[in-house]
């Protein structure tokens, strides 16, 4: 079964709600099963694997949009082919991101670690299937391996939000 880009975000909701993921009760671990299965799922309206249409990211940080506050995101990026004029010599995808974003209160267990400046595990453009359920358990070891990432891991998020916005 694949999904529209147009409905990605919808389409990730009601699988984060099977893992238990719901606002006032998340854990990290059942949001990151929900983006394993999400991120599997084939989108309509990209671009092929081989131009990098459908990618993962994690990103976290302390951001003016997160009220200032510690920020982990699951992100998937998708190159968007169904807009503009395809025989223009200059025409690239639009591109879009369904992204799973957890807040967090400060907590003691990062208190000493830097977390301002934010980072990203980089973009990851595996095809679905095994080759991402291969790079996605990389990305689960880098944030298990991280001091921070690992300590808000562990922490509960005090507010979720899934968006689909433009990533231009």
């Amino acid at each position: 079964m694949s999904i529209s880009w147009r409905s990605s975000a919808a389409a990730f909701e009601p699988i984060l709600g099977r893992h238990g993921v719901a606002a006032g009760a998340c854990t990290m671990e059942a949001a990151w099963a929900a983006f394993e299965k999400f991120v599997q799922v084939p989108v309509e309206g990209i671009e092929g694997p081989e131009d990098d249409g459908d990618g993962f990211i994690v990103e976290w940080g302390v951001w003016d949009w997160t009220g200032n506050r510690p920020a982990l995101s699951l992100g998937r990026l998708l190159a968007v082919n169904e807009d503009g004029d395809r025989q223009d010599p200059y025409w690239q995808p639009q591109y879009g991101k369904v992204e799973f974003q957890a807040c967090f209160a400060e907590d003691p267990a990062w208190a000493d670690l830097h977390i301002s400046g934010g980072g990203d595990s980089g973009f990851d453009h595996a095809a679905i299937g095994e080759p991402r359920a291969d790079a996605l358990a990389e990305t689960r070891r880098f944030i298990d391996q991280d001091p921070l990432l690992s300590a808000m891991w562990r922490s509960a998020p005090i507010d979720i939000e899934v968006t689909l916005d433009r990533a231009d």
